[in-house]
């Protein structure tokens, strides 16, 4: 079905003018050579890539539209259309959408590194199938056109702009492209691929229907091809079409797929729908489809990720849902309507109660938007807790993925508290291991019948939290302790005073009461013992008055010599060094030392007669007591003289 009597598309009698060449980035240059000579494993989805494009530029139009209807120029039957011609080898894509002038031309086809060239090439696995995967979710999906393309033609202009200022762009994939100004007479994009001498088979009627069919269904726009004639031969119908305009049926089936039911919805078409929402290649763990009318009248389709994007940890970065007013879209990134911790979440949102002309400043001061929020965030909490209850390694997965993001929540949200908190996942001294596989309500359900509290203990890394000297007295009774060792986990604490009515408490904080947990008989021996070492208690706080507020005889000690604690006020070991690494300045405290006079070394130390050795003894345990809790000592070069000095002593 030949297309060059096409005169839509016939640009060769086009007078240019004010041709110029340019030169890629460098990174530019890498990525067209990456996708003409690696990534082969799914060349279709150049398809994909191009026709989602087009759909996005007739999304922009109607947007830009609601306030110029003369955008249009006289033509509403928005469409993008496919054609092909055999002989020529070529594949041509044009959409009727908002278009480019030359300087966006120039901006979003040769300036490439804005669209996330650098963490593109950061996240390449070397595995040409997974590689695949990342086209799109980096915003190079156009230099998809050139796995199979020996040239690619770009013929735009934008709209409401003269007929002169249509603009050719022209790259075979090399490190230069050219860019000049031609005549064209309607607004929109035109992209013409050439193909390589063995890509040709892409030429074809029923493959490229199959490939539309295939990943551009659920798009809300008519993806138009011209029109089969089942009654003739291929070849006859290929002449006809020359003799004749032709006539262009629609593809796919366009209307938008979260205003179907959710029965005449397939499993596939979800998935699908979710690449071209996401631009992410992998599936979704899990979606959901819901329409409300009452107060309120929306339909919303939302979506989680399997993986997180790379820029998940920015907060500044685009995120939020497609808004969609009435089915007219109003912009991508709509993020009023779900809070910062569900950042992640992907879909649409298609609402009857917003007018067509609003904005994201008035979304801010919109009161249906409140409410909408309120509800979305519940609707994505219960699919997260539905995942969680029905399909473990999927929430596994998911919280591999997402959990330290959820772990903002509890101070984000506290109307929703209680539901994110029963969601986190924490190691803990029940497994031991450092997979994050413990919920809050697993733990509770394994407390002892006299446990008043929930206990947990924040440090650097799991190693660090798992060997902590504080959880000794908790391993001898057996009561277990979450092990928290992600950067953003005290602070989470410090927004959870409880959960199931039970309070959380740090193990490295404050005084130590265990309540029933002790016997009468250990709590009378603690007394006892702070009593019988008063002497020794006040010696060691001698020695270290310039680095401790307090010296004690400890509770939480079974095995070790001594242990640093903060107090009740203070702030945390692990926030003051995220504060500190971030350049804040942070509240001076000192550091509670507690002792545990049965310990050997202890004994030894109560029996040491010289004060300057025993200042250097303290010292030593002191700089020990830091390092098992994570921390790094103002002056290591002083502790390993001290040290030194002691062996040596020792060795005589």
């Amino acid at each position: 079905m030949s297309v060059e009597n096409n005169t839509e598309n016939n640009f060769e009698n086009n007078v240019e003018s004010n041709k110029e060449t340019r030169g890629f980035q460098t990174e530019a240059k890498q990525l067209l050579h990456l996708m003409i000579h690696s990534l082969y494993s799914n060349k279709e989805i150049f398809l994909r890539e191009l026709v989602s494009n087009a759909s996005d530029a007739v999304d922009k139009l109607r947007f830009e539209a609601l306030t110029n209807d003369s955008l249009f120029e006289g033509d509403s039957d928005l469409q993008v259309k496919v054609e092909f011609d055999k002989e020529a080898g070529t594949i041509t894509i044009t959409d009727n959408g908002i278009g480019m002038s030359r300087a966006e031309v120039i901006e979003n086809l040769g300036t490439i590194a804005k669209s996330g060239t650098s963490q593109f090439f950061q996240n390449l696995t070397g595995d040409q199938k997974k590689d695949a995967h990342l086209i799109g979710q980096f915003g190079v999906g156009f230099y998809s056109a050139f796995i199979v393309a020996k040239e690619v033609e770009v013929f735009s202009r934008r709209a409401g702009t003269p007929a002169a200022e249509g603009v050719h762009w022209v790259c075979n994939g090399e490190a230069e492209f050219t860019v000049a100004d031609t005549l064209r007479e309607s607004r929109g994009t035109t992209i013409v691929i050439h193909l390589k001498e063995d890509e040709k088979d892409f030429a074809d009627n029923w493959r490229l229907r199959s490939i539309i069919k295939k990943y551009s269904d659920h798009i809300s726009i008519p993806v138009v091809m011209e029109k089969i004639n089942y009654d003739v031969a291929d070849d006859e119908s290929d002449k006809k079409a020359d003799k004749a305009a032709p006539e262009f049926e629609t593809i796919n089936s366009a209307t938008a797929l979260w205003t179907r039911s959710r029965t005449d919805v397939s499993e596939e078409e979800y998935k699908e729908f979710y690449k071209h929402v996401s631009h992410d290649h992998a599936e979704p763990v899990t979606w959901s489809h819901n329409r409300v009318e009452g107060n309120l009248d929306y339909t919303s389709l939302l979506y989680v990720p399997a993986r997180a994007p790379f820029d998940m940890y920015n907060r500044e970065a685009a995120r939020g849902l497609k808004l969609y007013v009435q089915r007219t879209f109003i912009m991508d990134d709509a993020e009023q309507f779900l809070p910062m911790y569900l950042r992640f979440i992907k879909g649409v949102v298609d609402s009857n109660d917003l007018s067509l002309n609003v904005s994201r400043e008035i979304l801010q001061q919109d009161p249906n938007i409140d409410a909408m929020r309120t509800a979305l965030t519940k609707r994505v909490l219960d699919m997260l807790s539905k995942l969680a209850k029905n399909d473990v390694e999927k929430y596994a997965s998911f919280w591999k993925e997402f959990g330290q993001v959820l772990k903002e929540g509890p101070a984000e949200d506290f109307a929703n508290r209680e539901k994110i908190a029963k969601l986190l996942r924490f190691a803990t001294t029940h497994t031991n291991v450092a997979t994050q596989d413990q919920s809050l309500e697993d733990y509770v359900a394994r407390m002892k019948p006299e446990q008043k509290k929930i206990y947990y203990v924040a440090a650097e890394n799991f190693n660090t939290a798992k060997s902590s000297p504080h959880l000794e007295i908790f391993r001898k009774k057996g009561i277990e302790v979450l092990l928290l060792s992600d950067r953003v986990d005290e602070w989470l604490m410090g927004h959870m005073v409880d959960f199931d009515g039970k309070p959380l408490q740090d193990v490295g904080k404050g005084a130590l009461d265990l309540g029933e947990l002790d016997t009468d008989e250990e709590k009378k021996a603690q007394e006892e013992s702070a009593k019988t070492h008063a002497d020794l208690i006040a010696r060691v706080k001698k020695a270290l008055e310039a680095q401790v507020s307090e010296v004690r005889v400890t509770h939480r000690l079974t095995d070790s010599p001594a242990c640093l604690v903060v107090g009740d006020q203070d702030m945390g070991a692990q926030m003051r060094r995220l504060l500190e690494q971030a350049g804040q300045k942070v509240p001076e405290s000192k550091p509670i030392f507690e002792i545990n006079p049965e310990h050997p070394l202890l004994l030894k130390l109560d029996q040491e007669p010289d004060e300057e050795r025993f200042a250097d003894l303290a010292m030593v345990l002191f700089d020990q007591a830091h390092l098992a809790e994570g921390g790094q000592l103002e002056d290591p070069a002083l502790y390993v003289a001290r040290l030194n000095k002691l062996l040596l002593e020792l060795s005589h």
